[in-house]
C-alpha cells in the first residue's frame, strides 16, 4: 500500500513542477495526493494479463472530413477584422531585434 505523503514531499514536487503553493494549499493538498497515490495503488492490484491494451475505453473512428482542394478565402475577407493590415498583410509587432 501507498505511504502517505509528507508535506515536505508535496512541497518538492510542486517546487518541480514550477508550482507556487500557499501553506494552506499545501496542507489541503497533502492528503488529496496521498488518496490519489492510495488508489492509483490500488489498481496495480486488478488482474489484467487477459486484457487487451487499447488507446480508447471505447471504439473510435476518425470524424474528420477528408482534404479536399478549395478556393481561398479573398485576401479583403480575411484582412477585414485585422487589428492592423497594409492592405495586402497583417501587421504584427516587431519581436525580435534586427528583423
Amino acid at each position: 500500500m501507498a505511504e502517505t505523503l509528507t508535506p515536505e514531499q508535496v512541497r518538492k514536487v510542486a517546487r518541480l513542477a514550477r508550482l507556487k503553493l500557499t501553506e494552506e494549499e499545501l496542507q489541503r493538498l497533502t492528503p488529496q495526493l496521498s488518496d490519489v497515490l492510495k488508489y492509483v495503488d490500488m489498481l496495480s492490484e486488478v488482474e489484467t494479463d487477459d486484457v487487451e491494451p487499447m488507446a480508447h475505453a471505447i471504439e473510435v473512428h476518425n470524424v474528420l472530413r477528408p482534404d479536399q482542394a478549395r478556393a481561398s478565402l479573398p485576401r479583403e475577407e480575411a484582412l477585414a477584422n485585422a487589428p492592423n493590415s497594409d492592405g495586402r498583410y497583417f501587421l504584427v509587432p516587431q519581436i525580435i531585434e534586427g528583423a
